[in-house]
């Protein structure tokens, strides 16, 4: 019987900054989960029903009853950064809802993966904004781990996810490399075997930042960025799940074309 794999969240599981698939759909380190769980178990149905932009709540409402009734065997949810960026956060409340996503699966035997928030003060400017909350939600995920039998959040401190180049351009996605890693991490803790040091961070010096690299960033992500903000949309405005029913997991290029028989 195949393996049921379903993945929820926002941008970082739908796979906002990894190569796309040659068709354009997002790739990320979800799929690249499925891919390697596929390796090993021989047969995965995947479902990802994560949209870009979403928090916890939104996640909540519009993906949680569908994921259960795929009875997935492993979820893996990203969930409260975007709670993290508001001006406000109500920490209770974001717990509340983060018990009501995990306990569902939890009690019904699903292994639960959940990505903890990186220190990325070294990253983005965001990551000194948002140093205390992250650390409030990390406690958050342990705690349902304690509680409510997810799986222990995996330790962040002096890995990969601390270094600009596992992020992409945008410093608040990882990059591919970041993507890879992040799926290697998973599938170690979901007992795939995977090559050691997966968590290292790469030799040598990451690229250097200039003030031309900072203007350039500004005006490419901070700017877009605070307009949606000050407007109230949001990048996943109209977006719809990538994923969002159980299928056998295929590269892209191993897809029929779109209308074959």
């Amino acid at each position: 019987m195949a393996l049921r794999y379903v993945a929820i969240g926002d941008s970082l599981s739908e796979g906002v900054g990894d190569d796309p698939w040659p068709d354009g759909t997002p790739r990320g380190w979800a799929d690249r989960l499925a891919e390697l769980l596929a390796g090993h178990h021989g047969e995965v149905d995947y479902a990802n029903l994560a949209v870009r932009g979403l928090r916890a709540q939104q996640i909540l409402e519009t993906q949680v009853e569908a994921a259960l009734a795929l009875e997935p065997d492993v979820l893996t949810f990203t969930a409260g950064m975007n709670d993290l960026l508001r001006p406000r956060l109500d920490v209770d409340e974001l717990r509340e809802t983060l018990v009501q996503v995990v306990a569902p699966f939890t009690a019904k035997g699903a292994r639960v993966v959940v990505v903890p928030i990186p220190d990325i003060r070294a990253v983005s400017p965001a990551g000194r904004l948002i140093a205390r909350r992250r650390l409030v939600l990390n406690g958050i995920y342990q705690q349902l781990a304690d509680e409510h039998g997810m799986m222990p959040p995996a330790p962040t401190t002096g890995t990969i996810f601390e270094d600009p180049r596992a992020w992409a351009d945008d410093r608040l996605h990882l990059s591919a490399l970041g993507h890879e890693r992040l799926a290697l991490g998973s599938a170690a803790a979901l007992d795939v075997p995977v090559e050691q040091g997966w968590d290292s961070v790469p030799a040598g010096a990451a690229p250097r930042r200039s003030v031309r690299t900072e203007v350039e960033w500004s005006r490419r992500h901070v700017g877009p960025w605070l307009g949606r903000r000050l407007t109230g949309r949001s990048s996943g405005d109209g977006r719809v799940a990538k994923r969002p029913t159980l299928s056998p997991f295929e590269t892209v290029a191993e897809r029929p074309p779109q209308g074959a028989g």
